[in-house]
């Protein structure tokens, strides 16, 4: 099977995708920013051709690319496992007669106002949205449905340049923000009161084959704004017994049939509070944040491969058997700045080394990134564990223990 691969070499966890489809038997060839000569030797070898544009995200570039591919050999499929590049292949995969997710699909995943409507119309518990495009129907929105309000751009991932609010005056600064950094359209959204995760899958031909669900400790707005804080999310190996975990993947299995996902990893963040369990958002395409890692240690797996497998072969290779839960903490500097030194790591692991999958510190003399840059952002340890309240409690001793330290300037 030939492959077309969208951007192989950026982000550093990209090449893990381009490895997988190639140990799984896909003659795999890359389109990317990056001169070949970037590329490390194991990448390299493992394509079978790459293709330099000047941006994946350009249409006419990726479209002479893949024509040009083409030409040469045979394309059974074009893949690409970033936000931002999802919606320029799905019009190539159009354009050139490749399967895979449509381009009304991947609008939709993207789109969040219209996310929501279709999912509503199917039947799927979301908050009440809107599309807004101008600043009087904000107001209307915020006068029907009453704070607090949620406003995010409408095709954004994650929790970027997502605002809450709660009265008329931070209304009103929000939508001041959003215009000055040339924001014509955004989403609004309802608040939704209660504990937020997300539920990952691998489907192939509409059909979940792989799943993993996930907490985040706090919720993700206060995670990315409250510095003091050391946010986790956890994987949960408890899947299997809890009424509650099948109602989130059978809320998954009808937004993934709502949307016509065809083979794809999805990533779809979830509530669950007074109004019982609503859907938030969902991406077609693997998470961020290191997630696969998580789930490739939690189950003993290489989740990768398994993705690779379900796109080249159409099936899994290995099951989920759930060993461990798996989680992260991410820690942050106490001020921004330089970087001077960490505390607290030789307690750590003391206690508990065996328990570690890896962990990251920035060295002495490094420059901090801002709280909101996220879970990975600066120090994080990662770690798993037979029992998920005992992982949990491990990983909020790591983020009381572990302190880095940072100077300003």
């Amino acid at each position: 099977m030939n492959i077309v691969f969208v951007e192989p070499g950026f982000p550093a966890n990209q090449r893990r995708f381009a490895l997988a489809l190639a140990s799984v038997g896909a003659n795999v060839i890359g389109i990317g920013e990056s001169d070949e000569w970037a590329l490390d030797d194991e990448l390299r070898g493992a394509m079978g051709g790459y293709y330099k544009v000047g941006s994946v995200t350009n249409l006419r570039e990726m479209l002479e690319a893949t024509r040009y591919i083409q030409s040469k050999v045979w394309v059974d499929k074009l893949e690409a496992t970033v936000e931002a590049h999802t919606m320029t292949a799905a019009q190539v995969r159009e354009a050139t007669g490749i399967p895979g997710t449509s381009v009304k699909t991947t609008w939709l995943c993207r789109d969040k106002p219209s996310m929501k409507a279709a999912l509503r119309e199917a039947g799927v518990p979301t908050a009440a949205s809107a599309a807004v495009d101008h600043a009087h129907e904000a107001w209307e929105f915020a006068e029907r449905i009453g704070y607090p309000l949620i406003l995010k751009p409408r095709d954004g991932a994650g929790a970027k340049d997502t605002m809450r609010v709660d009265n008329d005056t931070e209304l009103a600064h929000a939508l001041t923000e959003f215009g000055a950094h040339g924001s014509t359209s955004i989403a609004i959204e309802e608040f939704v009161e209660g504990h937020e995760g997300f539920y990952d899958t691998i489907a192939e031909s509409g059909r979940v084959v792989h799943d993993w669900t996930t907490h985040y400790y706090p919720n993700v707005l206060e995670a990315m704004r409250t510095r003091w804080i050391s946010p986790q999310f956890v994987t949960t190996n408890r899947m299997a017994d809890s009424p509650f975990y099948g109602e989130v993947a059978e809320m998954g299995q009808r937004v993934i049939e709502a949307l016509d996902i065809g083979t794809s990893a999805t990533h779809m963040e979830w509530f669950y509070g007074p109004k019982g369990l609503r859907f938030s958002e969902i991406g077609a395409r693997p998470p961020g944040v290191g997630c696969w890692d998580l789930y490739s240690a939690s189950n003993d797996v290489d989740v990768y491969r398994e993705w690779a497998h379900v796109i080249v072969h159409g099936t899994p290779e290995h099951a989920m058997t759930r060993p461990y839960s798996a989680g992260i903490v991410a820690l942050r500097p106490d001020r921004d700045g330089r970087i001077v030194g960490h505390s607290g790591l030789h307690e750590i692991r003391d206690r508990y080394n065996e328990w570690v999958i890896d962990a990251y510190f920035p060295p002495d003399g490094h420059l901090t990134q801002p709280v909101e840059a996220g879970y990975m952002a600066n120090a994080y340890v990662r770690m798993r564990h037979p029992d998920y309240d005992t992982l949990r409690a491990m990983l909020d001793d790591v983020g009381r223990t572990v302190q880095v330290h940072a100077v300003a300037g």
